[in-house]
């Protein structure tokens, strides 16, 4: 062995792991600038452009009482109120836009972080933190509003959605379906056999993921080597990334990725680039994992913002509404407030039933204990 050979054994390789993504940068449609400058997009502007000024307001509105009940969801987990509370500061554009993006009839399934969709869907909101609080399992009907019950387990929604869409398909209805994950959730087989059958059967899905960059404490460069939705070109449907805190372009692009599922064009991948303002959770602490300069740079693209500096600058609002809007706001968070409060207590002993179809000697036992438990506080025991 020569020394340059010797010399070329013993310089280390890079990993497999460390290969450094494509240079280029992805495309993004972007419809509002952060500074709320409006942005011409020949392929996307149709599908916003009837909008009203109206329409407008309203969005603006879908998304400050969203984000307001979410922050009283937050205060209500740090006040004992709560078991546990997944925040959506920050994604209230994608939300919104996908959400009103949707018809009546078409069905959608979320997460556990879609409280904005659960908003445009006509979801009270007191029956998301219902679920939250452990007094119900979701608290409404999904049929009633074509919105499934919030899922906790990582992208198996997605594999729900599949097979829902093809039965629509075999109904021969016109209708589409939406299927709501992160991205790190785009790492699970689920979600890879979702896009596998969703192409083979032309299901009328849309995949719509809400890239936050942060898969609790594991950023996206863990999660993927390329942009999340060129992972849909391997599956033979189109994928497209949109600017996830431009309310104007989730709104254009989700509509656009559903009529292509309604005339049977089959599924569509979006990916909503945006960004996790807060905790993953409220178990969660963020500051370990990332720093302030990264969450500081992404409030100067605070999605709401955005949206009342285009309002303000075309004239399309006065002060009046703002003021409204805020009264509005401080409203519902009384309103949510004393639902939650007025909440009932979850039967403690609820956990054991439905364990077995037959009942079990195991579970019997077991539920005796606890009640001996219980009555311990009672009799000054267990204090």
């Amino acid at each position: 062995m020569t020394v340059e050979s010797t010399a070329a054994a013993r310089k280390p390789r890079r990993s497999a792991g460390t290969k450094k993504s494509p240079s280029t940068k992805p495309e993004l449609v972007q419809l509002l600038t952060p500074e709320g400058e409006r942005l011409k997009n020949a392929e996307y502007d149709k599908y916003v452009a009837g909008i009203t000024p109206e329409e407008l307001r309203g969005l603006y509105r879908d998304m400050v009482l969203t984000r307001r009940f979410d922050a009283e969801a937050t205060a209500l987990q740090r006040q004992g109120e709560l078991g546990l509370w997944a925040s959506l500061l920050g994604q209230e554009a994608a939300q919104i836009g996908s959400g009103r993006a949707t018809r009546e009839d078409d069905y959608v399934f979320p997460t556990y972080r879609e409280h904005g969709v659960a908003w445009c869907r006509g979801v009270d909101p007191t029956n998301l933190l219902g679920m939250f609080r452990g007094v119900n399992n979701g608290g409404w009907d999904p049929n009633s509003n074509n919105f499934h019950l919030y899922t906790i387990v990582i992208g198996s929604q997605t594999l729900h959605a599949t097979g829902y869409a093809m039965g629509v398909a075999k109904d021969g209805a016109d209708s589409a379906v939406i299927a709501y994950f992160g991205d790190g959730a785009s790492s699970q087989g689920d979600v890879a056999e979702s896009f596998t059958f969703s192409a083979v059967y032309n299901a009328p899905v849309v995949f719509f993921c809400q890239n936050n960059q942060w898969a609790i404490s594991e950023p996206t460069e863990k999660q993927t080597r390329v942009p999340l939705y060129q992972r849909a070109q391997g599956y033979g449907f189109p994928g497209v990334r949109v600017d996830g805190n431009d309310v104007l372009a989730c709104l254009a692009v989700t509509k656009w990725a559903l009529e292509r599922a309604r005339s049977g064009e089959g599924p569509t991948l979006v990916e909503a680039y945006t960004y996790r303002m807060g905790a993953h959770t409220t178990s969660d602490d963020p500051t370990r994992y990332r720093g302030d300069e990264e969450r500081l740079a992404w409030e100067a693209k605070d999605p709401i913002l955005r949206l009342r500096r285009y309002l303000e600058t075309s004239n399309h609002t006065d002060e009046g509404f703002f003021a409204e809007l805020e009264a509005e706001s401080e409203a519902l968070g009384r309103r949510v407030r004393e639902a939650v409060r007025a909440m009932p207590d979850p039967d403690h002993f609820a956990i054991f039933e439905n364990v077995y179809a037959d009942g079990h000697a195991l579970v019997d036992e077991e539920r005796a204990q606890f009640a001996a438990y219980q009555a311990s506080f009672a009799d000054g025991e267990g204090a």
